[in-house]
């Protein structure tokens, strides 16, 4: 006996309707992908290193061992400071693009396909330990400074140009993101450095990196970047490497945190300063790091938290007596965490909590536009 076909072909051609006049608003951020970004290079720390500081000699600053990786697809510890993937691997993910490979992976022998590739979809400049200035983990071979990760830029930037030709290159940058997560490091310097605090004050050392930060920014400028996505630096004095050190209470290390919200300040001006410079060649968003962890601190359940204290990996106090070793013991549900180590990286799922945050349409974490306003601008 035939059946009737015509109310579902009504609804058929009703949803191609709606999706062809783009009525579901928000639609695409729902799948998890966003358009508009061909390529996504990324500078920073730990916070987004993809595997860079595997290739380093003599860094002990590395995460390729257990029980880093335990949630990356096969379990695989790739360098990730995390259970799974990072920040800058989620903004990949949204636009659609392949997970930026560490572009210390690209070179060597037989790696030219990988390297012409990767030139145009996205590359992953970031170290762990590294910092705006070139500080000590340069020296003794750990981290790579951001200067030097602008450095190996370059060398991207003329594989790129040679592949496509100026003119398309400079199509492509100019849709591309550029995502700088960088400072903490720095801040820890001066933490623990008596000579620098001797030398100058917080806000003088902040006010400086600010103003390199600003100078490694306009050096990617100057090669045909435009869209910039520049994040602050979060509240460090509440990761749980300082809160285990604070007494039996575990507060905040609110000193910490002072000079952190001291930086942030004067990123914000540099940032005002350097678009008034370029005018309408730049376009960036900040994301304010630090008061989006204020929040999910002060609000755990309302982002899926029980802890947000404790490192998910660890050992003693807060499970921050040690590093994420293969000899720690890392928590059963890796979602319930903010933090995945002592040193305050976020775990998977905070990592993807703080993308969405990117991307909301609710400005206050972002501005001068939201991401999502960054790259349709």
């Amino acid at each position: 006996m035939p059946t009737n076909n015509t109310p579902f072909l009504t609804m058929f051609l009703l949803l191609l309707g709606l999706l062809q006049f783009d009525l579901f608003t928000g639609l695409e951020a729902a799948t998890g992908k966003l358009a508009s970004v061909p390529g996504l290079y990324v500078f920073g720390d730990s916070l987004v290193d993809a595997g860079n500081n595997n290739y380093l000699a003599i860094s002990i600053s590395k995460a390729n061992y257990p029980h880093n990786g335990v949630d990356f697809p096969n379990k695989k510890a790739t360098g990730r400071f995390c259970n799974g993937k990072n920040a800058a691997d989620a903004i990949a993910e949204k636009f659609g693009l392949p997970l930026p490979p560490p572009y210390l992976s690209l070179k060597g022998p037989f790696k030219e396909e990988k390297k012409k590739s990767a030139a145009v979809t996205g590359v992953n400049f970031a170290s762990g330990g590294a910092g705006i200035f070139n500080s000590s983990d340069h020296k003794l071979g750990q981290a790579i400074p951001l200067s030097h990760q602008v450095n190996h830029w370059l060398s991207i930037h003329q594989e790129l140009t040679s592949q496509l030709g100026p003119a398309e290159a400079q199509n492509h940058l100019s849709k591309s993101l550029f995502a700088v997560v960088i400072g903490s490091n720095d801040l820890f310097d001066y933490f623990g450095s008596f000579k620098l605090r001797q030398e100058t004050n917080p806000q003088q050392y902040t006010q400086s990196m600010a103003d390199e930060l600003k100078k490694q920014l306009k050096r990617i400028h100057d090669t045909g970047a435009r869209r910039f996505l520049v994040i602050g630096v979060a509240e460090i004095g509440c990761i749980p490497g300082k809160r285990a050190k604070n007494s039996t209470v575990h507060e905040c290390d609110e000193e910490a945190n002072r000079w952190c919200s001291l930086y942030n300040e004067a990123l914000v001006k540099v940032l005002q300063q350097l678009k008034q410079e370029l005018q309408s060649s730049m376009t960036y968003s900040y994301f304010d790091n630090f008061k989006s962890l204020h929040d999910i601190i002060s609000n755990p359940a309302r982002y899926g938290f029980t802890d947000v204290t404790s490192a998910c990996c660890g050992n003693g106090k807060l499970n921050a007596d040690i590093p994420c070793l293969p000899i720690a013991k890392y928590c059963s549900d890796r979602t319930k965490y903010l933090f995945w180590d002592r040193y305050g990286h976020p775990t998977e799922a905070a990592a993807r909590i703080l993308v969405d945050l990117m991307l909301s349409d609710d400005s206050q974490y972002s501005s001068p536009l939201t991401l999502t306003q960054l790259i349709s601008s």
